[in-house]
């Protein structure tokens, strides 16, 4: 797929196109600031868009820019990298969409692999978290948990998590070892206790479900 990048570290920014080009991307540029890469992005057409969220124009500069690019061109993807994984980054980037964007830690796509694989997904339109944040903030100790969230069963938390890191009713099935039809109960039963109902499609549930959840552990602190 056609890639941009944006990214203020000059040693991150060579080793990520490194890792682009052997993965068999095309980089249309790479740029240092969220300012070049919008002038960049508007001659040059680009399936995703790989920004720094701490870059230029300071302090969040990745966050303004992508409220730019995701205005201009709507059906790009944003796959947005940092050394941090924070709660309140990931709400500024759910609210400038939830299809087709990611939010990982830098030393963990550091693998054509998985840098591919979080790639693909974006593309297919599918949201990505990074499972680290999305561990921390689901296994929270029940005590602290809030509201409907504390209604939830420890399994019910472990398929809310995978929901949060983006992952299918496949995908969590098998990293649960159970069966997608058990999948598809626990998911239910979550959308039943956040009154998620029907009249919404399935892929945004699914993303209202991590949001209340986002929102009850943001609310809590």
């Amino acid at each position: 797929m056609r890639v941009a990048l944006a990214e203020d570290g000059a040693l991150f920014r060579e080793g990520l196109l490194m890792l682009l080009e052997a993965a068999g991307h095309e980089v249309v540029g790479s740029t240092a600031d969220g300012d070049s890469l919008v002038k960049l992005l508007a001659e040059e057409p680009a399936d995703i868009a790989i920004l720094d969220i701490r870059m230029p124009p300071e302090p969040d500069g990745g966050l303004v820019t992508a409220e730019r690019l995701r205005a201009a061109h709507p059906d790009m993807g944003l796959l947005f990298l940092s050394h941090y994984a924070e709660s309140h980054y990931l709400m500024r980037i759910l609210q400038i969409g939830t299809e087709a964007i990611g939010y990982r830690l830098k030393e963990k796509v550091g693998s054509v692999d998985v840098l591919s694989d979080t790639l693909a997904r974006i593309s297919s339109g599918e949201i990505v978290i990074e499972p680290v944040l999305a561990r921390r903030l689901v296994e929270r100790p029940r005590g602290e948990r809030k509201g409907v969230i504390s209604t939830l069963s420890e399994r019910e938390l472990d398929v809310l998590r995978l929901m949060a890191e983006g992952r299918s009713n496949n995908g969590i099935a098998g990293q649960l070892f159970v069966t997608p039809k058990a999948v598809e109960k626990h998911i239910a039963n979550i959308f039943g206790k956040l009154n998620l109902h029907a009249d919404t499609t399935e892929h945004h549930r699914r993303v209202l479900a991590v949001l209340t959840y986002l929102r009850s552990q943001r609310d809590g602190d």
